[in-house]
């Protein structure tokens, strides 16, 4: 059922054109060096991504608004300081998904105080946020910055550039047992042993979400990257990046039942190809 702040979830197919779309060669270079550390580089196409027309945007009434000059980031690239840390970080929610069309701030609790800017892009893709509270016209969500676990109130009314959708998808990984499991409500869609975080690097555990998919172009180990909006804990950096944690494939299957990685996870063929139709802010739990 859609309201005046729905959003429809874009199909699988036409969502992944958008989703592997980059701004800029600027941007290329940056996600060239955001998953080295899971043996890879990135190369991305030059189509832009496609902006909603001005004379859609809703206005924002004046009283409302909020400076975001000074605010920093809320990307897989920065460190947040200020926001709310998840308070049930195993928990699954509800499936709502929030899309950012233009930047908004971000509060450290329903009409508190901004610590944050949450922009429309997320390396290259519509950011789409999972909702983890309500508090009237206000929504706690998960934001992609370090540290692991960060949330965030935004205000989600008709007059703000949020729109709102429901995704019945959710994953989880248990990363002791290395299974990986795809649920569209009750129904599970598929569980497949995979490859996770060796002992010194482990894939980091809590709630976290799809982030973005990306096509890798030069080693092709995996045709799709899925970024998570969580970190390795044990490395500031991958070969530059800022330690991004992803859903991946890879070229052969040793991996599958090991903790061998740096911390991302490694998936079968079938199971990535499932994981990339799932709606960007799908929920993904790592237990």
């Amino acid at each position: 059922m859609r309201s005046r702040n729905a959003a429809t979830l874009p199909a699988p197919a036409a969502c992944r054109a958008v989703r592997c779309a980059w701004s800029s060669t600027i941007l290329a270079g940056a996600l060239a060096m955001l998953l080295t550390g899971c043996s890879g580089t990135l190369s991305a196409p030059t189509a832009p991504m496609p902006a909603r027309p001005a004379a859609q945007q809703p206005p924002i009434p004046q009283a409302d608004r909020v400076d975001l000059s000074g605010l920093p980031e809320a990307t897989t690239f920065g460190d947040l300081i200020g926001g709310v840390p998840d308070p049930e970080p195993q928990r699954d929610t509800d499936g709502v998904v929030l899309h950012i069309e233009q930047p908004v701030a971000v509060h450290d609790r329903p009409g508190g105080s901004a610590f944050a800017k949450l922009p429309a892009t997320q390396l290259g893709n519509p950011t789409w946020v999972p909702v983890i509270a309500r508090s009237g016209a206000w929504a706690q969500v998960l934001l992609p910055s370090r540290p692991n676990g960060t949330s965030g109130w935004i205000r989600v009314t008709a007059a703000d550039p949020v729109r709102q959708a429901r995704s019945p998808f959710r994953v989880e990984v248990d990363v002791e047992a290395k299974r990986l499991a795809v649920w569209r409500g009750a129904e599970r869609l598929g569980e497949w042993t995979v490859g996770v975080g060796a002992a010194e690097s482990p894939t980091p555990r809590g709630r976290t979400f799809v982030m973005a998919a990306v096509e890798e172009q030069v080693t092709r180990f995996s045709p799709i990257i899925l970024p998570l909006g969580t970190h390795s804990e044990t490395f500031n950096s991958y070969g530059g990046g800022p330690g991004t944690v992803a859903l991946h494939g890879w070229p052969g299957d040793e991996v599958f039942g090991k903790a061998i990685s740096d911390g991302c996870v490694r998936v079968p063929p079938d199971a990535l190809q499932l994981l990339s139709t799932l709606p960007l802010g799908t929920v993904v739990l790592l237990r």
